[in-house]
């Protein structure tokens, strides 16, 4: 017989588990649990509908008493999650799992199941011994504030898709494995050719120490906040490595299974993690020498970025994945190669180094991916245009996007509006990646094509002027009222937006 059931908590904590005999009073059946109370109230007519309720702390093992109910929280009512349930009725037993637990307004899931024993006789009469299906939704707390939890669970904005490669194409990727120890190995340093950090700092085992401090920070002096700012958000870009890692690590047919996989994209994922944990390296020690942004603040913002993740669209396709890593890594060279120009300009000639350090080690790794997703053109053309076009349609997503410094939640938009302000990254240099990457795998004349990838290449062919007039049409707006906006990373100092 059907029973179908409400279960609202009111915001109370769920039960571990449900103990008791169940009694059956007035057409109701009740447990004990945990010195809670659950009141089945129920008619044995079929079809009706049982509302489940929930009330606090009653005597255990006593009579029936009218319950006292909890009236929710406000804040309770704007997130729930539904749970199915198969309720077996096995002489006076009813075991009760949970099949199926979804919570949407949060990342945080909740597992827990419950067993109810000692089923009245009434109630096995009820259930006549069959299956029953009990569907309940309960009222759970909201997704915690960052101020009031200390951590931070960014709203999703995309739907996430996941897995989305073919069989074939997985297929071709796990057979170019051996392309890539020829090809993609290469574009990696030897450690012992690589810069270090230690090379661009001063070295704490020196006398002169301290007086190569100081004069770092008098070079840094002149250094304006806005160029502050933006040199900050680059550098805890390339502190939440342990991000972009893992994001390579979740593409089918390529990602590191063990750890330490000696297949050539296993070693590459792990030695271009190796280069690449230098640049934040650098930069965070260059920037806590000189004395001039908030270092716990910037801290803060990179625990939260690591722990909040990122989602960059690509679905654990090689094919997008290595599509999104030609375009970042020619936009991370592109904005810390104007940082060196700007370092210089500010007379901070060190930092310029330091800069264009990196901006060369992100354009060799840009150079691996581009060869990467050039040789797909080659061995999966229709692919390959696919993959183009969805990331493209989609747009790149920024690896910070997901910025945070537990007070400002739109500070990766107000740190990309200083970068767009300062020209360091803008909307013209997205533009031009764009333009170089269909001139580098040479999209217009790729042919053999479906009807749908035809349409991809016609739209990445004809997109890169459609920005650049989209940004002319913004330029040629009448100028807004000047905008500020406080940034952490510079105590708290005004920065103007536009």
């Amino acid at each position: 017989m059907p029973i179908s059931a409400t279960y609202n908590t009111g915001g109370a904590q769920m039960p571990g588990r449900w103990r008791g005999v169940p009694r059956q009073e007035s057409g109701a059946v009740w447990f004990q649990m945990r010195g809670m109370l659950t009141v089945f109230s129920c008619s044995k007519a079929p079809g009706i509908e049982f509302p489940l309720l929930h009330a606090a702390k009653p005597p255990i093992h006593r009579p029936y008493r009218k319950p006292k109910f909890r009236v929710a929280r406000p804040e309770t009512v704007e997130s729930s999650f539904a749970m199915s349930f198969k309720v077996c009725c096995l002489n006076s037993t009813i075991g009760v799992k949970p099949l199926l637990q979804t919570r949407s307004a949060s990342a945080v899931g909740i597992a827990w199941r419950q067993q109810v024993l000692n089923c009245s006789p009434q109630f096995q009469n009820f259930a006549s011994g069959k299956s029953v299906t009990v569907a309940m939704t309960a009222t759970m707390p909201p997704k915690a504030e960052p101020r009031s939890s200390g951590i931070y669970v960014p709203r999703e904005t995309n739907k996430q898709s996941a897995h989305s490669i073919l069989p074939e194409r997985l297929e071709i990727i796990k057979s170019l494995d051996a392309w890539a120890g020829d090809n993609i190995l290469p574009y990696l340093k030897p450690v012992e050719k690589c810069w270090q950090p230690q090379d661009h700092l001063p070295e704490p085992s020196s006398e002169a120490f301290y007086e190569e401090v100081m004069e770092l920070r008098a070079r840094a002096a002149n250094l304006p906040d806005d160029y502050l700012v933006v040199l900050v958000g680059d550098m805890i870009t390339e502190e939440a490595l342990p991000t972009y890692q893992s994001m390579l690590n979740t593409f089918d047919g390529t990602r590191d299974e063990t750890g330490a996989s000696p297949t050539s994209w296993g070693v590459w994922t792990r030695a271009w993690t190796a280069e690449e944990n230098r640049h934040g390296d650098l930069l965070n020690k260059y920037l806590y020498l000189t004395g001039r942004v908030n270092m716990k603040a910037v801290e803060k913002t990179i625990q939260y970025l690591i722990g909040s993740g990122m989602d960059p669209k690509t679905e654990n396709n090689p094919y997008l994945g290595f599509v999104y890593t030609s375009f970042q890594e020619r936009a991370t060279f592109i904005s810390h190669g104007n940082t060196a120009r700007q370092a210089k300009e500010f007379g901070d000639s060190k930092l310029a180094t330091i800069c264009g350090l990196i901006a060369a080690d992100e354009r060799r790794h840009e150079n691996a991916y581009s060869k990467i997703v050039e040789k797909l053109f080659e061995v999966d053309p229709d692919g390959a245009m696919l993959a183009f076009g969805d990331m493209m349609k989609k747009k790149i997503t920024m690896p910070a996007h997901l910025m945070y410094d537990g007070i400002d939640q739109n500070l990766f938009a107000n740190f990309s509006m200083v970068a767009q302000r300062t020209g360091t990254y803008t909307a013209t240099d997205y533009a031009d990646i764009l333009e170089h990457l269909v001139n580098r795998w040479n999209v217009a004349k790729v042919d053999g094509l479906s009807p749908e990838g035809r349409q991809a290449q016609e739209f990445v062919c004809t997109l890169a002027p459609r920005v650049r007039k989209l940004e002319e049409r913004a330029q040629l707006k009448p100028k807004r009222t000047p905008k500020t906006e406080t940034f952490s990373w510079v105590f708290d100092r005004e920065l103007q937006m536009w």
